[in-house]
């Protein structure tokens, strides 16, 4: 009872605590109905960690993002943007693979900077210049490709080093995981991730104790881009084909992952690992509900409910 105690009041707390009781609940459907709710095949559970880690990495960026206080509605455009960019000059170019995956970095971490740049120096809502900024770099990216998709399959080592697997670990997953733990120890255990928790938290008293709010949240919203920018090339070379379209309402499931998560909509207070099993639990949702072939919609219908339910139950847990 102890441990349950301690784990409702930490910031990830709430989310392991459901995660578990979700995943033991479809474990157990999964032994009793092995046939209509193959939830424990090989093949579900790969495909289950496959799908999860693009957005993985990218809501990892807008989790420290939104521990600052701000937010970064643009990430989606990114994520689809950076690896178009990345195919055009490998098809196009003929740029090698390597220093093609490099500039779609640098495009995301740009995209970023400049989000910051205006959201810090003009002292506008960064909601408001983030949701400018999606709509513009998707309209380029539309104009960019007029429509039509990019093939992406590199081959050889890097081919392996995004699509390769460790017996059940895919790498996908085993960058989503690497991506979380540096995320982690940068939040946690670097002083830099304190000056990010006292900016959101109080810029004023963060101002009093010398740090320097324009460049924690400017650094924030470099790390966002470049994470989103890195989530939309593992993307990429895993289904070896980049749309425009992709990553569309990709930002509300990331924002909504980092709630669900426990992570504060008001900045200050949140968790990377919450932000973690945050993801995990909007995807089981989505796993169980394919499983039982329920129509589409429905989860979106699940995880607006589960957005309004983490918050009341955070912020209700914390007046405890």
């Amino acid at each position: 009872m102890q441990l349950l105690s301690t784990l409702r009041r930490s910031p990830a707390g709430n989310i392991i605590i459901v995660f578990v009781v979700a995943q033991i609940a479809c474990v157990v459907f999964g032994l009793l109905f092995p046939q209509t709710f193959p939830y424990l095949q090989a093949r579900s559970i790969g495909a289950l960690l496959v799908a999860v880690s693009p957005l993985t990495i990218m809501a990892a960026g807008v989790g420290v993002l939104m521990i600052s206080g701000e937010f970064d509605l643009s990430v989606g455009s990114t994520f689809a943007l950076a690896p178009y960019v990345m195919a055009l000059l490998v098809n196009n170019w003929g740029i090698p693979a390597p220093a093609a995956i490099a500039a779609a970095l640098a495009v995301g971490a740009g995209i970023g900077a400049i989000n910051g740049v205006i959201t810090l120096n003009a002292r506008i809502p960064s909601f408001i210049a983030t949701l400018g900024a999606m709509m513009f770099w998707r309209g380029i990216l539309l104009a960019l490709s007029q429509g039509a998709s990019q093939s992406f399959r590199p081959g050889g080592w890097i081919q392996a080093l995004f699509t390769g697997a460790i017996g059940p670990l895919q790498a996908q997953f085993g960058w989503a995981l690497v991506v979380v733990a540096g995320v982690y120890v940068l939040v946690h255990y670097h002083r830099l991730g304190n000056h990010i928790f006292a900016v959101g938290g109080n810029l004023q008293s963060a101002v009093a104790i010398g740090v320097k709010p324009y460049r924690v949240k400017l650094f924030c919203f470099v790390l966002v881009g470049l994470l989103a920018a890195f989530a939309g090339v593992v993307d990429a070379v895993e289904s070896s084909s980049i749309s425009p379209k992709q990553g569309q309402t990709m930002e509300l499931l990331a924002i909504a992952a980092c709630v669900v998560g426990g992570i504060s909509l008001t900045g200050g207070v949140g968790s990377i690992i919450g932000v973690l099993f945050g993801t995990g639990l909007l995807f089981t949702i989505q796993t169980v509900l394919f499983l039982l072939r329920a129509p589409g919609e429905y989860l979106d219908a699940f995880v607006g409910l589960l957005i309004v339910v983490a918050v009341v139950f955070n912020r209700v847990t914390r007046k405890e």
